[in-house]
Formats: structure tokens, sequence, C-alpha cells
């Protein structure tokens, strides 16, 4: 699709402009403590190169910077290549993510004291460094020998050049799919186990509260939807802005497919994955309470018997708040 250059460089501002105002608003020890932050801060630098390189080059129109004709055609060649290079990272992107989460979570989730997670933070970000230079120069590399892009380029002067073609990221729109959907899998799976708890608890006499040392025992559904809830008191906004506009014709340019904030939403849906997936509740309520994960949202939790809450209880991953406090479940008479 075509579009004009102004339009083009004010989009790019702004987006540059929303990376890093959300970067400086999180604490700087959580931004660069897992993958996507550090992807993060290099994805804000990255923007904020190229949207004052094109906006050079445009005023420029036509100019010699050591020996090379730079006209507004670059303008739109660099702006191609770089929705290619973004739409290429998409996938790997949520992939490694996934993996970082999963091995970040899995540890804290088997750790029972602060100390590992003190002495390991040059450990944490020196290798979210190095894969994310990696990632960098792969997809680059992949953009220009492997893939078969081919820049659209006008044959116009440089001077009567006022709208630039531009590619928009299908990879993109394929892991936005895949989010929304696994979101609305989960919602389904949690809406019909509380229908069925709240059948069974009409037609069974009460029980017993549980025991402390039921903790472990929450079922898998209720940590789902504690999960989804903790997710969705903050990103719903987003969510129903993905799904509009996954459901509406408009494409979004390959430019802006990768950005600060959706990599703070992906994040924040990793982590509940992996919370809801591989992270017992008894070690949960150990492991978690000291841990930031997320900028957004609060994961931690307390424990059983009340020893270790959250900081922010309303927006909290909490497993049990209070001896009796787990949801019950129905069994067969």
């Amino acid at each position: 699709m075509n579009v004009s250059i102004p339009c083009l460089l004010l989009a790019l501002g702004g987006k540059c402009l929303l990376n890093w105002a959300l970067l400086l608003s999180q604490k700087k020890r959580r931004v660069c403590r897992s993958f996507l932050g550090v992807l993060g801060v290099s994805l804000a630098l990255v923007d904020t190169v190229l949207t004052l390189t094109l906006a050079a080059l445009h005023v420029q129109a036509d100019g010699r910077l050591l020996g090379l004709r730079l006209t507004r055609h670059h303008v739109c060649l660099l702006a191609q290549i770089a929705g290619q290079v973004y739409g290429t990272l998409q996938w790997p992107v949520a992939v490694l993510g996934l993996l970082d989460r999963y091995v970040a979570l899995s540890g804290r989730c088997t750790s029972t004291t602060t100390t590992t997670y003190t002495t390991s933070r040059v450990g944490e970000v020196v290798p979210a460094l190095l894969v994310t230079a990696l990632l960098w120069y792969a997809a680059t590399l992949y953009v220009f020998l492997l893939s078969d892009f081919r820049p659209v380029l006008g044959e116009e002067p440089p001077y009567q050049l006022h709208q630039c073609w531009v590619f928009h990221s299908s990879q993109g729109l394929q892991v936005g799919t895949l989010v929304v959907l696994a979101v609305a899998c989960a919602l389904v799976y949690s809406h019909t186990e509380s229908g069925r708890t709240a059948g069974c608890r009409g037609s069974q006499p009460p029980r017993d509260p549980p025991r402390e040392t039921d903790a472990g025992d929450v079922s898998r559904r209720d940590i789902v939807r504690q999960a989804l809830t903790t997710l969705l008191r903050t990103w719903a906004p987003f969510l129903v802005l993905l799904a509009v506009l996954l459901l509406s014709p408009v494409r979004i340019p390959g430019y802006l497919s990768l950005n600060v904030p959706w990599l703070c939403f992906l994040n924040s849906v990793l982590t509940a994955v992996i919370l809801s997936a591989s992270c017992p509740a008894s070690r949960r309520a150990q492991g978690l309470a000291a841990f930031p994960l997320d900028s957004f949202c609060d994961w931690r939790v307390g424990s059983a018997t009340g020893d270790m809450t959250s900081s922010n209880p309303q927006t909290s991953f909490t497993v049990a708040d209070k001896k009796g406090s787990f949801p019950d479940r129905c069994t067969a008479s």
C-alpha cells in the first residue's frame, strides 16, 4: 500500500515517543532482566536512528554522503527493509521470549531465597544482550540473502517523490491471531469450569475448607482463571484493540508491527502461560513473592498461611489469601 512520506515519518516519530515513554516509565531494574526487555531497548534505539535518518533524507531530498548519492528513494527503501526485518523477527521473538520466561520462571518457582536471584543479575543480562544482537544480525541477513524481498521504488525524480510503497507484516498477523485465540480458549476453559463448579456447589452439601497443605492441589483451571484475571485487568483494552485490528481490513505496516507496547504485552502473556502451565502453586507461593516478573502485571502471590502477600493485592496473581480460601471443586459423591 502507498503511504505519504510525511505520514510515514509522523507514524515512526509517534512510535519512537511511545517506545521511550513505556521504557522510561518502567523501573530500570526490571527492563533489562529479560530477553524481551533488552530487545525492547534495542528496538527503541533502532527506531530512533531510523526515524532521524529518514527525516534527514526527506529534508535533503537529493544529496551526497561519502560519495554516495542519497535521495528520497532511499526513504522508501529503508522503510521497506525495516518492515521486512521487523516482520521476520515476529516468530523468533515469540519463541525465544517463551523460552526465556520458562527458564526464568522455572528457576524462581523452585527457589526459596532471593540470594540466587540477586547474584545472577549479570548472568541474566549478558545472555539476553548476546541473543538480541544475534537475532538482529540473523534477521537482517535473512532479509537480504534468503528471503524473496524485492524493493518497490517509484520512478519519479527525488523532488517529486511524495509516497512510498510499504509492506504489511503477515508474521505479525499470525502471532497476534495466535495470542487472541489462546486468550479466548483460556476464557472458555475457565468459564466452563466455573459453570460446572457452580452447579455442583448447588447440588452438594458444604464441605470442610481445605487444609493449608492443600496449596499444591489447586486445580489447573483455578490457576488458569487467576492468571487470566491478572492479565486482563491490565491488558484488556490492548487485547480488544488487537482483536479489532485483526478483524478489520486495515493492515499494519511492517515498520510499525514490532514495537515496545507489543513486546510488553507479549511478555505478560508468556508469563501467564508459563505460570499456568509449569509452575506448581506451592512453589509459586514460596519462590515468587519477592521477584518482580513484569512491570505491568503483579504476579506475586501470597502463601496459604498469609505470611507472604503481594504488595498490590488488587492486581496480584493470588493462589490463596488465607486458610480455606481455595475454590471448592466438584467431586463425585
